[in-house]
């Protein structure tokens, strides 16, 4: 008796062992940026501040990310990860001082590296992330008459929010809130007049979902 009562039980205990978050992954993502900022100060300040910019940077991104996690027996789950996008993270703005002159600028790739720390529950698992970034910029100035250019890397560090639900033992969906924060960088413009300088201070903030595949 004892023999035929415990088989079933014994499948019922294997059949809810929770979820493990030990293992690689590989996923794909697409996001948003909704009130990033590009700040240009010129660096020859004998000019006045007509053609200083400050701009909202906004736009679609999306990309791939893989990474690793290792839970703990206390349910901590430690992992590390790496990202690239493609973005039209952009924006446009005439000159405070002088509407001849127009100002663009577009984010069109980055990447990040980044430690993640989360909380196992069962399937789901709110995490923070942080670590550094890249990303390329282009800087495009132009009147009816002259216009300047310049591409810039730009280097700096992220922090990030959020949570993950493994929806089968495979398949990870998540939703992440992520904040990046350049450097400040020296931007020297290529001008059909004459050549200049911006100092540059930019960052996004960013509204990411995606999908992954554990391994």
């Amino acid at each position: 008796m004892m023999g035929v009562s415990g088989s079933p039980l014994a499948a019922d205990v294997s059949s809810s062992e929770a979820f493990n978050w030990t293992g690689g992954y590989v996923g794909a993502q697409i996001g948003y940026s909704a009130s990033g900022a590009a700040e240009y100060y010129l660096e020859e300040r004998t000019w006045n501040d007509d053609y200083d910019y400050d701009k909202t940077l906004r736009g679609l991104l999306g990309g791939v990310y893989v990474g690793y996690n290792h839970q703990f027996d206390n349910g901590v789950v430690l992992g590390g990860e790496a990202d690239v996008t493609f973005s039209d993270i952009h924006a446009s703005l005439l000159a405070p001082g002088d509407w001849a002159y127009e100002a663009t600028t577009k984010i069109d790739r980055a990447a990040a590296a980044r430690v993640r720390l989360g909380v196992a529950v069962d399937r789901f698992m709110p995490y923070i992330a942080g670590g550094i970034s890249y990303a390329r910029l282009n800087f495009h100035e132009t009147n009816s008459v002259n216009s300047g250019s310049a591409d810039a890397n730009l280097f700096g560090w992220n922090l990030g929010v959020g949570g993950e639900y493994a929806v089968t033992d495979n398949l990870a969906l998540r939703a992440e809130y992520r904040y990046t924060k350049y450097n400040n960088k020296s931007l020297f413009v290529d001008g059909t007049a004459s050549d200049y300088a911006y100092d540059v201070k930019s960052n996004t903030n960013e509204f990411r979902v995606g999908i992954a595949y554990k391994f």
